[in-house]
């Protein structure tokens, strides 16, 4: 094939990935049944009866996100998602920058107990961070008296999501108890040190029917057990 033709389908290739008509996660993917999303304000208004029609298992809303910011689409996605059949679970965006303990009592005053899944702690590099890493210490710091204080009133472990890079610096050979969820969307998901992931992000970039917001894509995931053992997971 000429140079020119072979450029020229490359780029029709990262056209259609870039806009998430091709993904090849998806693929991999695909010998896991029970599927979910996780969305924010970022996708706008959601029809839940709509969106829970995708073939859709679970959904993980954001909830809160340091000491005192809550999502504000937080309570109208959690009742709907839980009007539409959905198992639902709530997220909180781990900030580096305000006590472990202040961040638990603002989820703890935002989050009813009475989720199907368990609480998820989203633990990524944001703003300065993604230059200016925080040390292990000053990290786990925040994120011990976190898990620690959800365990005690939900009543059941956390999950752990990560960024591979978050995962490998922070929760890499700790945190046995919590199950993960981890993000890999360029291709499979393999933990860095051969633990088994609960939940896999695999998409950042599908589109799904019932949403309509100022972020055009949606999050996929999929859970690494049964329908069954999804359930399970907040059992007490």
């Amino acid at each position: 094939m000429p140079a020119a033709s072979v450029l020229i389908v490359l780029v029709v290739y990262a056209c259609l990935v870039v806009t998430g008509v091709l993904w090849p996660n998806r693929l991999f993917a695909s010998g896991y049944t029970v599927r979910g999303v996780d969305v924010s304000s970022y996708q706008g208004e959601i029809d839940w009866r709509v969106l829970a029609s995708e073939d859709l298992d679970f959904a993980y809303i954001k909830a809160t996100e340091g000491s005192s910011y809550v999502d504000s689409r937080f309570e109208e996605n959690w009742a709907g998602a839980a009007a539409s059949g959905l198992k639902i679970g709530a997220y909180h965006f781990l900030s580096f920058e305000s006590a472990g303990i202040d961040q638990l009592k603002h989820l703890v005053d935002t989050v009813p107990v009475d989720g199907d899944l368990p609480i998820a702690v989203d633990l990524e590099f944001y703003g300065r961070f993604f230059d200016e890493h925080p040390t292990t210490s000053a990290v786990r710091a925040i994120l011990d008296p976190l898990l620690t204080g959800i365990k005690e009133h939900y009543g059941y472990d956390a999950v752990i999501y990560a960024t591979p890079e978050a995962y490998d610096e922070y929760v890499r050979g700790a945190y046995d108890e919590n199950p993960i969820w981890i993000r890999s969307v360029i291709g499979p998901a393999n933990l860095p040190d051969e633990r088994d992931w609960t939940f896999w992000q695999y998409s950042n970039r599908d589109r799904l029917r019932g949403y309509r917001g100022d972020e055009p894509f949606v999050d996929m995931n999929v859970f690494a057990g049964t329908a069954a053992e999804l359930s399970g997971l907040t059992r007490r």
